[in-house]
């Protein structure tokens, strides 16, 4: 399919449709994008041949920005690839499969960590209040350090894992003192439901959902520890290919121009999410009103808060070495964003 990117590992489909006799979330659904190699060498596209290939997570900028209506008129041909989180979206970036996705604060460190070729080329902030830990409606757990010794279903790398990470940290625990349950959503939610974990860390919608349809009692949230941040970010392939700089200048515009428009259009934004993801409206409602990412530049202050998320996770060991967050930086749309 992407001739000249190297094979990768498989990619999880995720909805948030429930099927019959299941739980909240829907099965995940693998893709396997088979690829070949090729050694030919780089060679910038064409401006009449650019295809964007985006990566999204369910209900997410596709939907945003057919929502806000500035998609049916973008200049370039544009190919969607839906992810299950932030890391597999990363990876398939890094390998050149995809050219840009949005994923939230910890994943682009877990792939600095790993030496990816991507850059975080746009930013957002939103509320904390959606990255929860949450715990069924009768568990005896009523506060963080009650967690001591439990366990913790979380997606490994994901925005989550960085809050289970700084929480824990604020309460003089560590990722040592708990155990970690590296599960995607759809099978954290089963594993949460059936007693199997004892907390669940999990973001928007689905802290919403376990909510309201589950009774799933927030412990804490991310308000004070999380930084909120989330990212736009671009293969290094798609960087080098003077072709695609347009195509990506012209997409993070939009893109952050349909989070503004959500920001002051949030019942209609939530019942285009719905609608997309199956989600009940008054979930997607719940979920639109607490978060309300947008825009923000990619500074010092930025770089320094997530080199600060970065050492922790050295710290804990739970990366091999210090990741240099600036070196995975690229801001060469900053001023056309502004």
């Amino acid at each position: 399919m992407w001739s000249n990117a190297p094979a990768y590992s498989l990619i999880w489909e995720w909805t948030l449709k429930k099927p019959p006799n299941r739980g909240l979330l829907g099965l995940l659904a693998a893709i396997l994008l088979t690829t070949g190699c090729s050694t030919a060498a780089s060679t910038d596209t064409a401006a009449g041949d650019v295809v964007l290939k985006v990566g999204d997570q369910k209900g997410g900028a596709k939907a945003l920005l057919t929502a806000a209506g500035l998609l049916d008129d973008f200049p370039h041909k544009l190919e969607w690839s839906t992810f299950t989180s932030g890391p597999p979206l990363l990876e398939a970036a890094s390998a050149g499969a995809i050219d840009i996705g949005g994923v939230g604060n910890t994943p682009p460190i877990f792939a600095a960590a790993a030496n990816a070729k991507i850059a975080a080329i746009g930013a957002s902030k939103g509320q904390v209040e959606a990255d929860a830990i949450l715990v069924p409606e009768n568990s005896p757990l009523r506060k963080v350090t009650d967690l001591k010794g439990k366990n913790i279903a979380v997606a490994k790398g994901s925005s989550a894992h960085g809050q289970v990470l700084l929480t824990l940290r604020a309460n003089g625990l560590s990722t040592k003192d708990v155990t970690l349950n590296f599960l995607q959503p759809s099978d954290a939610y089963g594993a949460f439901t059936q007693g199997k974990v004892d907390a669940w860390a999990v973001w928007d919608p689905y802290t919403a959902q376990a909510q309201q349809e589950a009774k799933a009692r927030v412990l804490t949230t991310g308000e004070g520890k999380s930084n909120g941040y989330g990212f736009q970010v671009a293969g290094r392939k798609a960087l080098d290919d003077k072709g695609k700089n347009p195509a990506l200048k012209e997409y993070l515009i939009r893109y952050y121009k349909a989070q503004k428009w959500a920001d002051t259009h949030r019942e209609e934004w939530a019942k285009a999410w719905a609608a997309e993801t199956g989600l009940k409206y008054e979930v997607a409602l719940a979920a639109v009103n607490r978060n309300g990412d947008l825009p923000v530049k990619i500074d010092d202050t930025l770089i320094r808060s997530e080199q600060e998320l970065a050492d922790a996770f050295t710290e804990e060991k739970t990366l091999p070495g210090k990741v240099d967050f600036g070196k995975f930086v690229d801001t060469r749309f900053q001023g056309d964003l502004a």
